[in-house]
C-alpha cells in the first residue's frame, strides 16, 4: 500500500504553491519527515516532509506545476514494502557472483563539454548559472546548505580554488580533445531562458503594484557616521562577550527609527480602504538578500527591544534566509522597512515601500567626505539616507521630520537612551 505525500498547510491566506524542486527522487529511500520537495509560494519556499519512512514512489506533479493545498503529489511505499526491497538486495548480494542475474552494461557517451547539470534538477537557478559560467563539476562541490545542497557560494569558491590550484607536470603533452558543437567556436554567444520563481513573480508584481497605486515620493538627507563608529569601535568586544552577538549598524537605526515612528506616527501607519490605520508599536521589516530573491522578515516590537535583541533577531533571520528556512510566519506584517543597499556599495538610491506599509527607510554605503563643521572643512564618514513615502497619508513635513530626527539619533546616539 503506498502512502499519499500532499501539500501540507501553507499559512494564512496562501492556498496554492508552485513544485520547486524534487529532493528526491523515485526509488530514493526517505525517512519519516526527511525534505522530499521544495514548494514556493508567495512569500517564502517550504519544503514538504516525508509522512513515513519507505521508498519514494512515482512523483504526480512535474517541476514549475501549482497546486493546492492538499493536493497529492507524490506516493511513499509503506515500511514493509521497503523492508522487503532491503531483503532483496541483501540476499542478491549473498549470492555467488555466478548465480547473480547479469548486470546491465554500461552505456559509454562522450564526456560533455560543459558540466552536466541537466540531472542535477535539485540545483538552483542561481547555483546552475554559476556552474555553467565556471564550467565546474557540481558533483565533485561539497554543498554547505540546508542538508547538504550546493548554494552559489560553493561554486565559486571552487572555482576559485580550481583556478588559484597549480597546473599539473605532466611529461607529455594530452592530445587536445575534439571540441563538441556547442563549444566549437570561439566566443559564442549564448543565451539561456530560466522561468521566473514564484517568489520573483510575487516581487515583481508587488513593487509594480506599489508604484501604480501609491503617490510616491523620496527625501534625502546625509548623516554624520562618526559617533556610530566610535560608539561601536567602543563597545563591540563587551558587547560580543556580554551577548554572544556582533554589534552591527542595524541596530543603531532601528532604534532610531523607533524614535521617528513614535513622535510621527502617520510614518508608521497604513491605509485600509477609506481609512488609516495607525500602529502603538513598530514591527520592523528588514530587507535581506536570499538565494531566491529579496525578502522581509519582521523585527515584532522592536521599539521594546535592546540592542542585543535586535541584532540576534537580524542575525537569525539572515541565517534563516541563506538557508532557505523562513516562514509565512517570520514574513507576515510589518509596519515600516528597512532597506540596507551599503552592503552592496551602493552610493544612493530611491527605494519603493513595502505594501501595505506607507513607508521605507534606504541605507547607503559610509564613504569620507569632505564637510564644514565650525567653519572648517573636514573629512566625515558620510552615509545618505534615503526616506520613500506614500504622499497619499504622509505630508512632506512629516516624511522630512522623520528622516532629521534619525538622523540626529545616529549623529548623537545619546539621544537613543534618553527618548529624545
Amino acid at each position: 500500500m503506498a502512502i499519499e505525500v500532499k501539500v501540507p498547510t501553507l499559512g494564512e491566506s496562501v492556498s496554492e504553491a508552485t513544485i520547486g524542486e524534487w529532493l528526491k527522487q523515485p526509488g530514493d529511500r526517505v525517512k519519516l519527515d526527511e525534505p522530499i520537495a521544495s514548494l514556493e509560494t508567495d512569500k517564502v519556499a517550504i519544503e514538504v516532509p516525508a509522512p513515513a519512512a519507505g521508498v519514494l514512489g512515482e512523483h504526480k506533479v512535474a517541476v514549475g506545476e501549482t497546486v493546492e493545498v492538499g493536493a497529492v503529489i507524490a506516493t511513499i511505499e509503506d515500511a514493509q514494502q521497503a523492508g522487503e526491497t532491503t531483503q532483496v538486495a541483501e540476499r542478491e548480494q549473498d549470492q555467488p557472483a555466478s548465480e547473480r542475474p547479469p548486470a546491465a552494461a554500461p552505456a559509454s557517451a562522450p564526456a560533455p563539454a560543459e558540466p552536466d547539470v541537466d540531472h542535477t534538477t535539485t540545483l538552483s537557478p542561481a547555483v546552475r548559472r554559476a556552474v555553467l559560467e565556471h564550467g565546474v563539476d557540481p558533483t565533485q562541490i561539497k554543498g554547505t546548505g540546508k542538508d547538504g545542497r550546493l548554494t552559489k557560494e560553493d561554486v565559486l569558491a571552487a572555482a576559485k580554488a580550481r583556478k588559484d590550484a597549480p597546473a599539473p607536470s605532466v611529461s607529455a603533452p594530452a592530445p587536445a580533445p575534439t571540441p563538441s558543437p556547442a563549444s566549437a567556436a570561439a566566443g559564442e554567444r549564448r543565451e539561456e531562458r530560466v522561468k521566473m520563481t514564484r517568489l520573483r513573480q510575487t516581487i515583481a508584481r508587488r513593487l509594480k503594484g506599489a508604484q501604480e497605486e501609491a503617490a510616491l515620493l523620496t527625501t534625502f538627507n546625509d548623516c554624520d557616521m562618526t559617533a556610530v563608529i566610535e560608539a561601536r569601535e567602543a563597545y563591540k568586544e563587551l558587547f560580543a562577550k556580554k551577548h554572544g552577538i556582533k554589534l552591527g549598524f542595524m541596530s543603531f537605526f532601528a532604534k532610531a527609527a523607533c524614535l521617528a515612528l513614535k513622535d510621527v506616527p502617520a510614518v508608521n501607519a497604513r491605509i485600509e480602504g477609506d481609512e488609516i490605520v495607525y500602529h502603538d508599536y513598530v514591527d520592523i521589516s528588514v530587507a535581506v538578500s536570499a538565494p531566491n530573491g529579496l525578502v522581509v522578515p519582521v523585527v515584532r516590537n522592536a521599539d521594546a527591544m535592546s540592542f542585543a535583541e535586535i541584532e540576534q533577531a537580524i542575525a537569525e533571520y539572515g541565517q534563516k534566509a541563506k538557508d532557505g528556512t523562513l516562514t509565512m510566519a517570520d514574513m507576515t506584517g510589518g509596519t515600516f522597512t528597512i532597506s540596507n543597499g551599503g552592503v552592496f556599495g551602493s552610493l544612493m538610491s530611491t527605494p519603493i515601500i513595502n505594501p501595505p506599509q506607507s513607508a521605507v527607510l534606504g541605507l547607503h554605503r559610509i564613504e569620507d567626505r569632505p564637510v564644514a563643521r565650525g567653519g572648517q572643512v573636514v573629512i566625515r564618514p558620510m552615509m545618505y539616507l534615503a526616506l520613500s513615502y506614500d504622499h497619499r497619508l504622509i505630508d512632506g513635513r512629516e516624511a522630512v521630520t522623520a528622516l532629521k530626527i534619525i538622523k540626529e539619533a545616529i549623529e548623537d546616539p545619546m539621544r537613543m537612551l534618553i527618548d529624545l
